[in-house]
Parts: C-alpha cells; structure tokens; sequence
C-alpha cells in the first residue's frame, strides 16, 4: 500500500477516533497491551531479522537500541497500560470565563487529528506512539527507520488487532511501508492529510523536517546535555551522577555527552572523574575528549574543533574546565541544543542562578540528566523530548497532543 492510500486511510479514522470516549480508548490500549504480549514470539523473530542485517553496519550501542527481548516487549505493553491509567486529555476544559453580556467561553482541548511520526531504529517508539496518539483522540501514522522494520511490523499487526478487538478501526494506526527517503518526503508535504508531524531521531532527520515540511512540525531535539561540576559540588554526588548519566545508556538523547569542571577542583576532581569512568560499574570504558587545561591534568584525546558540539550517543565524554559559573553558563548556551543541563553544587545562590539562567528544556540541581523521561515525569510513555518552546517543551505527553478550540454558549447573544 502507497503511502498516499494510508494516510488517507489514516484520515478516514480520524473522526471516529475524535469522538471515541475514553472507556472505548482505555479498552483499545488494554487490550493493544495484551496482544504485544500474546505476539511476544513473532515480534522476537522479526526483530532477530532486523539484528541480524542491521549487525556490522550499526555500532554496538545503537545494536543495543534495536535490541528486543522478553521483557523489554513485557515494558513495552506496560507502557500502554501505563497511558491508559491516565487522565484522558481530549475534551478536558483548559479554562472558562462568563463575559458581563452572559456569554460562556470554554477553551476545550481537541484531537490533533492525524499525528505521524518519523523514528529511527528503536521498536518501543513504535508502540509508545500509537498509545499516546491513540488515546488523545488521534489517529497515528508511523514512519520508521529500515533498520527496525520489521520489528516496528510485528508490533503495529499486534497492535491492530487489540484496536479493532475493542470495536475501534484499525484504520487509525498505519505503519508506511517505504523506509526510503520518497515516504518521509511524502509525509511532509502532506498537507490536508497530516496534521501533525513529530521526527524523533537523529539532528539530520530532524533538521530536514524543520527546514522542509509543509505540514506542521512539532521539532523534538538531539540531547547534547551538560554537566556542571561547581567548586562547591559534593565531588562523591558528582561522580554518581555523571556516571549515571553518561555510561547508564549512552545511546538515548538524556545521556550526558559534555562535562564542564570549575578551574578549582579541577585538580582533585578530574583524576576521579577519569578513573571512574574508565571502571564505571556499567562495563564500558568511557573516551574523555579533553580542552587543554584538562589535558594538563589528566590523560585523554584532545577535543576536537566539533566535540563540544557533538551528540556522540557512545562511550564517548567532552571534558572543559571552566573559570566560574558564567563561563559554564556561557558555554551551555553556545553550545546546547536545550535539551537537558545539570549543576552539582552544595551552594544554593549558585544553583538557582544556574537553573534561572540555564535555557532548556530540563534543568537539573544535583541529579542526573537521565530523567528527562515521561514515565520519570509521571506522563506515562512519551512522544519525544520537544527542545522548541511553541505549543510543547519537554517531554511530550498526552496534553502536548492535543490541540484546542473554544467552545461559546450563549442565550441569543448578538453584537
């Protein structure tokens, strides 16, 4: 099937799903969550395919990111079980006001209509999509990367048949056949038949959706995450945290991938740093890419002219010392892409210039990056991490998709 013919499927569904109630809606996602599971063997065969063509040609963390098992597919279900607990976003009243002439004007909360997403290599987006678009009243078109085709196949035929279990048309969840570059073209430009368009992936996917998309972009952005070590930081508390956030999974875009130290712990703090990283309790030597003041101090690769600007999504750390707060501060904001930054720091006046002056999504005192999740921020399963600042910054969850309209009532009001 054309992409055409399945956004345009994908179009006919939509106002089914705009009015489904939210019992029809948590019915379909329980019973989603129950198919990926009984379909917990084919979609383990399918993504052994996937592995198998993708090894050699991918490194070994983005294999990792591919990589389906028991009870990653268990979480997966989860996950929509998850969603379908929540709070139902689509008809919420955001506000109300009664104008002195007796009007009535509601703001009400309202399906996008038809959310596509483009996504790279991992699975779990592809059953984390369709739950979140599903249930805020959307109908879901999915687009992903060729590398988990497969996999993304088995689990959108399972995902299908819970749908259509619960009396709701499979038609509101399409998978595009075509992983060439022609599809996501197509979903582009596709004006009147997308209503929403959400790359989820690497900054070149993402880039060239903002630069050449007709339909509406909702941007979500690559994590070069920073770290900030202040003079003033329990250096114990820093070493976990940036171990954490670093080495726990280097592959996703919470991960940290750059490390600025204030110029007078530097001394103590980055032979610590160095060595335990290099021993983390993860199992993976870490490579430090270091500026000059902190090749003097430890052993490392000297930084790069594009290190600093670089997502690595590897075992792979950018290291500067800095002068003080403002410098750190300065250096985040040249070289961020607003997704998450943290502060380690026993100085309180310290942190809070930091978290004020800080400009991203997610700002950090004294914890790990690694949380700039939905489900670590109680919003079940997530869309993306959106770094833009129109209409959703964040994590993306079920409000964030979801439009409005305002709803007047009145008595025979005229002007």
């Amino acid at each position: 099937m054309t992409t055409q013919e399945l956004l345009q499927k994908a179009k006919g569904a939509k106002g089914a799903m705009a009015l489904a109630d939210t019992d029809t809606k948590n019915r379909a996602l329980l019973a989603m969550a129950d198919a990926l599971e009984e379909r917990c063997p084919d979609i383990l065969a399918a993504n052994a395919l996937d592995l198998e063509a993708a090894r050699g040609t991918i490194s070994d963390v983005m294999l990792d990111r591919l990589a389906l098992s028991p009870d990653r597919v268990a979480g997966m279900a989860q996950g929509i079980r998850e969603v379908a607990e929540l709070p139902d976003p689509a008809g919420a009243v955001l506000s109300r006001v009664e104008r002195p002439n007796g009007l009535v004007i509601e703001k009400t909360a309202v399906p996008m209509g038809v959310i596509a997403i483009i996504y790279e290599s991992r699975p779990n987006v592809t059953s984390d999509a369709a739950a979140l678009a599903l249930k805020a009243g959307s109908a879901c078109v999915l687009r992903c990367g060729k590398e988990a085709h497969r996999s993304a196949a088995a689990i959108v035929a399972a995902l299908k048949e819970g749908l259509a279990g619960a009396g709701l048309s499979s038609d509101a969840l399409q998978l595009v056949e075509d992983t060439s570059r022609t599809s996501a073209n197509e979903l582009m430009a596709a004006r009147g038949l997308v209503d929403l368009l959400i790359p989820r992936g690497g900054a070149g996917l993402i880039r060239a959706c903002v630069d050449n998309a007709a339909v509406p972009v909702l941007e979500t952005g690559t994590g070069i995450c920073h770290i900030y070590v202040d003079r003033e930081a329990n250096q114990d508390m820093a070493l976990d945290i940036i171990e954490n956030a670093k080495c726990s999974r280097p592959s996703v875009c919470n991960a940290a991938e750059v490390c600025l130290v204030h110029r007078d712990i530097a001394g103590e703090f980055l032979p610590k740093l160095r060595d335990r990283l290099e021993h983390n309790r993860f199992g993976h030597g870490v490579e430090l890419r270091l500026d000059r003041p902190a090749a003097k101090i430890i052993d490392g690769a000297p930084a790069g002219e594009r290190d600093f600007d670089t997502e690595f999504l590897d075992y792979i750390m950018a290291v500067k010392v800095v002068d003080s707060l403002e410098e750190a501060v300065a250096h985040i904001g040249a070289h961020s892409t607003g997704h998450s930054e943290a502060i380690v720091t026993g100085d309180g006046e310290e942190a809070r210039s930091f978290l004020a002056r800080v400009d991203s999504a997610a700002v950090y005192w004294n914890a790990s990056t690694r949380f700039t999740d939905g489900g670590e921020f109680g919003l079940g399963c997530e869309m993306g991490i959106s770094t833009q600042k129109l209409h959703a910054r964040g994590p993306l969850g079920l409000a964030e998709l979801c439009s409005f309209k305002f709803v007047i009532k009145g008595q025979g009001q005229t002007r």
